[in-house]
């Protein structure tokens, strides 16, 4: 096929990237790089089966011929981090929501499938655990901007469920959980490389809250791997799947396991919320994928640990140093 990939200098866009490519696939990434990285895609620089297009998906005239050329479109640009949910908010809805309503024109316009990735975080407070791609949604109030992001791509998955039902255009709904590995950044608050970098520093690793918050991470490896699975399935379209690990680890817990899998003397320190974001700023306790359906569809399960995860986190950091 030909694909593209919008956001494909991203952390989880260039990894599916190399993966469709080295599958065999025609690739065009998209990306305005305002939180990914040409670096990112260094290794595919100079292959016949990769182009790059630097621009965004909000260009039309771009986005319709590079849609009009595609056999198929995975749509993972979007606003990233919960720091940058949290202090830009507008972006994040504006990017998330606009970018989706354009990409979802123009797929339906050219008859493109489309492989639409979302979040864990739609599930927002919900306490039903582990969290099924049919149980209900729950989010916090509005003049929380913690939710900001979620509800945005709650609003992207009700727009493509209904250009699945009502113009029956092929269209596939991924929501990721905690995606880890090499060329992720902790400029937006992702919790791995921070602390990871951290860690090779000999700095104290920063914990917010109290630590006891659990997550499940999931190397990008693993994830791309579904990605693609899911891209190439018939029976995908007009779908909802959750794709992630399933073995939880407590934050503080995560800290203990990167100082020793590291080697570092680095101590652990906590930092309330308040402090690290905003005050009244709210979090889930639990975030755990049943992914039953995903493993029913294509046998997918999560093959590398969290030890491989921050091996991989910790080799990319020091060959950027």
């Amino acid at each position: 096929m030909r694909v593209l990939v919008t956001g494909g200098a991203g952390f989880i866009g260039s990894h599916l990237c190399d993966m469709l490519v080295s599958e065999g696939h025609t690739v065009h990434a998209l990306d305005d790089v305002s939180t990914g990285g040409l670096q990112n895609l260094a290794q595919l620089e100079g292959n016949a089966a990769f182009e790059l297009t630097v621009g965004s998906v909000a260009d039309d005239d771009v986005l319709d011929r590079l849609v009009a050329e595609a056999d198929a479109i995975v749509h993972l640009a979007a606003a990233v981090g919960v720091r940058l949910v949290v202090e830009s908010p507008v972006r994040a809805i504006e990017t998330n929501v606009h970018c989706t309503e354009v990409v979802l024109a123009r797929a339906d316009e050219h008859r493109k499938p489309v492989l639409l990735a979302s979040t864990s975080e739609v599930y927002g407070k919900s306490a039903a655990l582990p969290f099924r791609e049919d149980g209900d949604l729950q989010m916090g109030a509005t003049d929380k901007s913690r939710w900001a992001y979620a509800c945005s791509k709650a609003i992207d998955e009700f727009l493509a469920m209904a250009y699945w039902r009502e113009r029956e255009l092929p269209v596939t709904v991924v929501r990721l959980f905690n995606t880890v590995g090499p060329r992720q950044t902790g400029s937006y608050g992702m919790v791995v490389p921070t602390l990871v970098g951290q860690a090779l520093a000999g700095e104290p690793l920063s914990v917010f809250g109290d630590g006891t918050q659990r997550r499940c991470f999931c190397h990008v490896a693993d994830v791309v791997r579904a990605l693609s699975g899911l891209l190439q399935h018939p029976g995908a379209a007009g779908n909802v799947f959750n794709v992630g690990a399933t073995t939880e680890i407590s934050i503080e817990g995560l800290a203990e396991r990167i100082v020793s899998v590291t080697g570092s003397s680095s101590e652990i320190r906590l930092i309330p919320y308040a402090e690290a974001y905003s005050e009244g700023f709210e979090d889930m306790h639990r975030r755990i994928p049943d992914i039953s359906k995903v493993r029913a569809l294509l046998g997918w399960e999560p093959r590398l640990g969290l030890d491989r995860v921050i091996t991989d986190v910790a080799e990319h950091l020091r060959a950027r140093v």
